[in-house]
């Protein structure tokens, strides 16, 4: 059976349109994206260990929910992906599962109406939906050495031998790319996810050691037709793994988990401060809008009343925004949405804030240390974030000359959303807070 008859068949198989389905002659590398994703992601809810949250969270009815909430208070803001992270396709007990020809499928008690139809619910919210996975052959698939849909090859046919260890938890098996078997696989899966209308995948475990298995998830969605965005996730990726996953990923999760696994969402140690430290170490690796740095899911959501905290405060809030923002990196939302609290709500949907972000340049660090200063150029303008990761409130001066300026600026403060006046050679953040930060723009 020829690549292209196999491809054929996997195509009726998965009962997507054929014209989909092809490779076309021309298919690039990675769906090109000229902005990051913005959304919301379920880990952080799963990650909790606060009553009512964990991975027994994660089912259709909280999902819905969670859909209704990004639709009516975040997606006029840009907020539309829906991400469902690890366990949409385990039982209650954490158990792995996926149908005959060894394609992932959503677990039956989690999500008894399926994913197609959540899917429509999803996508008739104006959302977009994406789906998590792990870097590598499952152990399950291998084990019942599943049939590859269109090919006569089999699971363990495409396992290098003697059976490896691959991903960041040595959880898989390493997969044989070149048995040609191996891409069938994975675009058997895209194939599956293209017909369910997936939007995003995220690989997570990557170390140097799956640069191959992320080429084929993106190979996959070339094959398959539909732009979806992938993400090369860990905790942190391994930054020896950076080139090589260039091509091919859309974002790479350049630190570790942002959650604290306690019973609020994270905290300031626990690890949004290690951002300032880990993020200068991959910037000259990154390629905006190509390649964009993941910070993960951003801790605001919920500081007052009923469900999940974030376990920062309000000043902190902020500067996880003005971070996120300057780096361009994706803005995801984590924790539990429907209780998103209106402080929460006015930080996620400042236009001004947003628009840095969106604007998918890279930034350079002028100044490290406990007083940090940032700047990146859009067009003609410069933009200006200070930040205090000091235990005590401090004045933060910056020298136009350090960020390649001259002559007298107009100032305007985007968190704030008023004009500052002009300056000229410097300009003095006064007593910025302890975790706090500023946010200007230079014109």
């Amino acid at each position: 059976m020829t690549r292209t008859t196999r491809r054929a068949a996997l195509a009726a198989a998965c009962a997507l349109p054929l014209a989909l389905a092809l490779p076309s002659a021309d298919a690039e590398a990675k769906t090109p994206y000229v902005k990051p994703f913005m959304g919301w992601s379920s880990w952080s809810v799963e990650s909790s260990s606060r009553s009512g949250y964990g991975t027994h969270w994660l089912n259709e009815g909280n999902i819905k929910n969670a859909a209704d909430s990004l639709s009516s208070k975040l997606s006029s803001a840009g907020y539309k992906n829906l991400n469902i992270d690890a366990g949409w396709n385990f039982d209650y007990d954490w158990n792995f599962h996926t149908d005959a020809n060894g394609i992932p499928d959503a677990d039956k008690d989690r999500f008894p109406s399926g994913m197609p139809a959540l899917s429509d619910y999803v996508h008739g919210k104006g959302l977009k939906l994406g789906l998590y996975g792990a870097a590598g052959l499952e152990q399950e698939v291998y084990n019942k050495n599943a049939p590859i849909l269109g090919t006569d090859c089999h699971a363990q046919d495409i396992a290098v031998q003697p059976l490896t260890p691959t991903n960041k938890w040595g959880g898989n098996w390493k997969i044989d790319y070149s048995n040609p078997c191996a891409q069938d696989y994975l675009d058997s899966i895209v194939a599956r996810y293209a017909s369910w209308g997936i939007d995003f995948i995220k690989i997570d475990g990557v170390t140097k050691d799956n640069v191959e298995d992320i080429k084929a998830w993106s190979t996959a969605i070339d094959h398959s037709g539909r732009s979806m965005w992938l993400s090369a996730s860990a905790w942190p990726v391994d930054i020896e793994a950076a080139d090589g996953l260039k091509p091919y990923a859309n974002g790479v999760r350049v630190d570790t988990d942002v959650e604290c696994y306690c019973e609020t969402t994270s905290s300031w140690t626990s690890s949004v401060d290690d951002r300032f430290t880990d993020l200068p170490k991959w910037l000259p690796k990154l390629a905006a809008p190509g390649y964009l740095a993941d910070l993960d899911s951003m801790p605001i959501n919920n500081n007052t009343g009923s469900g999940l905290q974030d376990g920062l405060s309000d000043t902190e809030r902020q500067t996880v925004m003005t971070f996120w923002s300057m780096a361009s990196s994706p803005l995801y939302v984590g924790g539990d949405i429907w209780f998103l609290d209106d402080k929460a709500k006015a930080i996620l949907t400042n236009p001004e804030v947003i628009a840095v972000d969106q604007a998918a340049v890279l930034p350079k660090q002028i100044r490290s240390g406990d007083t940090q200063v940032w700047a990146k150029n859009i067009g003609k303008d410069t933009y200006l974030a200070v930040y205090n990761l000091g235990s005590s409130a401090t004045d933060i001066s910056v020298n136009f000359g350090d960020l390649g300026l001259s002559g007298t600026k107009r100032l305007r403060d985007l968190v704030d959303r008023k004009d500052l006046g002009t300056a000229k050679r410097s300009w003095t953040a006064t007593d910025v807070p302890a975790h706090g930060s500023r946010l200007i723009k230079l014109s």
